[in-house]
């Protein structure tokens, strides 16, 4: 079965690698790869010796022990990683709150922390007394979930950050499994000060010990050798009455990992519908600045998130020294730090000063520890749930279904997937087509 995997970021490099595990030849692979390398939202970069993960900051780490193992085992075993505890934080003020917001409500100032325990207390008393389901809308979803006062202290300010639009445009559905769900026990504990933890499942996490996340799917990659045509960018897809041709090349199947919404312009004779349906979906871009540091080590912290406006346009910084020494030359450190934009625009030259200054402003750096920063930006980072995203997909996932092109990866399949889960999905969709290939 003579296979083309179009885009070879994460989903498509671990999806050939199961494919031939599986026993399908690896001349029977193809993937087609319009960047100088192969990545994806994987993508990493090193200047000057300062390394980052260019789409923000990653983690290795899974529930699927199958998925983090085969992970581990494909790019170089336990001894190219670097162990790490989570230790997440979020800055209000000058205080450093516990993560979640609801766990570290003791760490906020009086009345934020009245206020916060107050709207929580009512939201669920709401729901129990009540028995009201989840409303459809995010907006309304954060204050029957944790009510007023997180709403307007953390949950609004920082998911406008992150969305770029009225919360009330996106739906309440991306939430599930996402936003910890904190026992209201746990809650008047965290307020009165006796510690409780959120996330417990994630205490700890890999990280590549040199080259950045982009370690992983550089190792996928040199696993596939000459299968991967990088500088290739697909032009066009036509099907054939055996098969299909990409490129004017022959093939019995075609994986898509590339965005949906560029489909119709690579894709031959998809219909109207279907061509306005994957064009519309939604999604954000992001903006993510180095600020590389002329000092020699960071508190052991992971990644803080900003959610007041004071703090600049960064929703989220990273750490990114505290993820492998290799991330730093010796005796500096850095940061990344993320800026979502709305789809396809890039941030205006003034936001890196706004960047900088709102680190400054809230005690995480010093203004002449600064060396240097640089810039990078991918297009399609976020998928944003807004309202028409599960009628726009069905219909755009239904006609690749019917017409025969496999879907697969966060915006091939327009899922918000983590690269662990884009490794699970490219397992199973391996087991979907050898069981095809073997019955002919």
């Amino acid at each position: 079965m003579k296979t083309a995997i179009l885009g070879a970021g994460v989903s498509g490099l671990a999806l050939a690698r199961f494919l031939i595990e599986g026993g399908l030849d690896a001349t029977d692979v193809t993937l087609f790869e319009a960047a100088p390398v192969a990545g994806g939202l994987c993508e990493s970069k090193t200047v000057d010796g300062f390394t980052y993960d260019t789409s923000g900051g990653h983690i290795l780490f899974s529930k699927d022990t199958a998925a983090m193992q085969w992970m581990i085992d494909q790019t170089g075993g336990h001894e190219a990683y670097d162990k790490r505890d989570r230790n997440t934080k979020i800055r209000f003020d000058d205080k450093w709150v516990h993560y979640p917001f609801e766990n570290g409500l003791g760490d906020l100032p009086e009345q934020a922390n009245f206020d916060c325990l107050k709207g929580y207390v009512e939201a669920w008393h709401a729901r129990e007394m009540n028995g009201t389901t989840a409303p459809g809308d995010f907006a309304s979803w954060i204050r029957w979930r944790f009510g007023d006062g997180i709403a307007e202290h953390f949950m609004d300010p920082y998911n406008e950050k992150i969305w770029k639009r009225p919360l009330a445009d996106i739906t309440s559905s991306w939430v599930a499994g996402r936003v910890p769900d904190a026992p209201i026990e746990d809650v008047l504990r965290a307020s009165i000060g006796i510690r409780t933890e959120g996330y417990s499942h994630q205490a700890m996490f890999y990280y590549p010990k040199k080259g950045g996340f982009q370690h992983i799917t550089d190792a996928l990659a040199a696993r596939l050798a000459d299968r991967i045509r990088l500088n290739t960018r697909v032009e066009s897809v036509r099907k054939e009455k055996d098969g299909w041709t990409v490129n004017g090349e022959s093939f019995d199947c075609v994986v898509n990992t590339i965005a949906l919404n560029l489909v119709p312009d690579i894709v031959e004779d998809v219909p109207p519908d279907v061509a306005n349906a994957m064009r519309g979906l939604a999604y954000n871009s992001i903006t993510t600045y180095l600020l590389a540091l002329d000092r020699a080590e960071h508190p052991n912290l992971s990644w803080v998130y900003f959610p007041q406006k004071k703090q600049g346009p960064a929703n989220r910084i990273t750490y990114m020294s505290n993820y492998a020494t290799s991330n730093a030359p010796v005796g500096k450190t850095s940061f990344l730090c993320e800026v979502t934009n709305r789809p396809d625009q890039h941030c205006e030259a003034e936001v890196e000063g706004q960047v900088i200054d709102g680190m400054v402003a809230s005690g995480l750096m010093r203004r002449e520890e600064l060396l240097f920063t640089d810039q990078s930006w991918h297009r399609f980072a976020y998928i944003v749930y807004d309202h028409e995203l599960d009628s726009r997909r069905k219909t755009a996932l239904d006609w690749c279904e019917t017409s025969g092109i496999v879907a697969l990866g966060r915006f091939g399949h327009y899922d918000y997937h983590n690269s662990d889960q884009c490794v699970i999905a490219a397992r199973e969709t391996s087991e979907r087509l050898l069981e095809q290939a073997v019955r002919g």
